[in-house]
């Protein structure tokens, strides 16, 4: 029998889908999550600034802030809480646009191998001494790889065996170069633990042209996840190309995944529980669910990172860490429910 593939599985029935214009009032409340996350972020760590005097620094008005203080807010705390923002949103968007490409609810890019192969990507460019600037792209190629097999060989029922078996593929060959690599082993457990730690504007600057291109081309097409979602047949009858759809889809949550892991290392569970999250407050229509997930998977990393330099401060913990404290068990919720999350 011809091995089942992922738009194969389980039509759904036109009722299943709601389409629904985003509400003008999440969309708010999405921006007033980042915006409240970006003071907090600023404001809080070892050494605890007036929120309201941040706010004054960060619009460059007069603060009160001395120039120590001024030197923790723009070149020390924004940069790093802007790099969660943007690094959680594009996960965030990413899951939910592999959640609607797949038709799985728990597929995500680090559940499915997506982020093991970025990691792949990115050590083989640690391990030649690349410059930083060459790191997206060899993630790149290896998300694509990685996506790419997934799809091919992953139905919407053992997807997630799939991934796994993609993931411990491409973990082993990252393992055989670190063994013969071991000068980089520190600084490639240290990526792999995931963190936010960036000097400068470095990193931002580096990650936004891949987040943008990637947000707009996942953006532009979310109504064509609403059509997918009704059957290829279906889709196909109302002049959509499904395959071409998906495949750019595809390729663009990859190629923001793969920018995305490059420049934080694996952090995961974030495309699993915002996008989630979102469907089940905000609307089960991909109109609603991907863009307020670029907004709160910003704010939840960003919030999770603050977690991460404060519990243990003025030690601080790989944020991988805590994105898995509630991921783990989120995950478990939406594995034994899944049957009943519509998609």
């Amino acid at each position: 029998m011809k091995p089942t593939r992922p738009h194969d599985v389980r039509p759904a029935r036109p009722h299943d889908v709601r389409p629904a214009r985003l509400s003008r009032w999440w969309l708010a409340a999405g921006v007033a999550s980042v915006l409240a996350t970006l003071v907090l972020g600023v404001s809080l760590g070892p050494v605890s600034l007036p929120p309201a005097a941040v706010v004054l620094e960060l619009l460059g008005l007069e603060s009160g802030l001395d120039e120590r203080e001024a030197a923790i807010v723009t070149q020390i705390r924004l940069p790093r809480v802007l790099l969660g923002l943007l690094v959680g949103g594009m996960l965030a968007l990413a899951g939910g646009c592999f959640q609607g490409v797949f038709r799985n609810p728990l597929a995500d890019p680090y559940l499915i191998g997506i982020a093991a192969g970025a990691g792949l990507g990115a050590t083989a460019a640690i391990v030649l001494r690349l410059d930083n600037s060459i790191m997206p792209v060899f993630a790149f190629l290896g998300a694509l790889l990685a996506a790419v097999t997934a799809y091919a060989l992953g139905s919407a029922r053992n997807l997630i065996l799939a991934g796994v078996a993609i993931a411990s593929f491409l973990s082993a060959i990252q393992t055989y170069l670190l063994q013969r690599n071991v000068d980089t082993i520190l600084e490639v457990y240290s990526w792999l633990l995931g963190r936010l730690a960036t000097d400068g504007y470095g990193d931002v600057w580096q990650l936004v042209p891949y987040v943008a291109v990637a947000s707009i081309v996942v953006l532009a097409l979310r109504r064509e996840l609403d059509v997918l979602s009704v059957g290829d047949a279906e889709a196909a009858s109302l002049g959509l190309h499904p395959q071409r759809s998906r495949l750019i889809l595809l390729g663009a949550a990859a190629l923001g995944t793969a920018a995305a892991v490059a420049v934080s290392g694996l952090i995961a569970f974030v495309g699993i529980i915002v996008p989630h999250m979102v469907r089940m407050l905000a609307g089960t229509s991909y109109r609603t669910i991907l863009p307020l997930s670029l907004l709160f998977g910003g704010a939840f990393l960003a919030l999770a990172d603050l977690g991460a330099r404060t519990i243990i401060a003025p030690g601080e913990l790989p944020i991988g860490v805590v994105t898995a404290f509630f991921g783990a068990p989120f995950f478990i919720l939406v594995m034994r429910t899944s049957k009943a999350v519509p998609l």
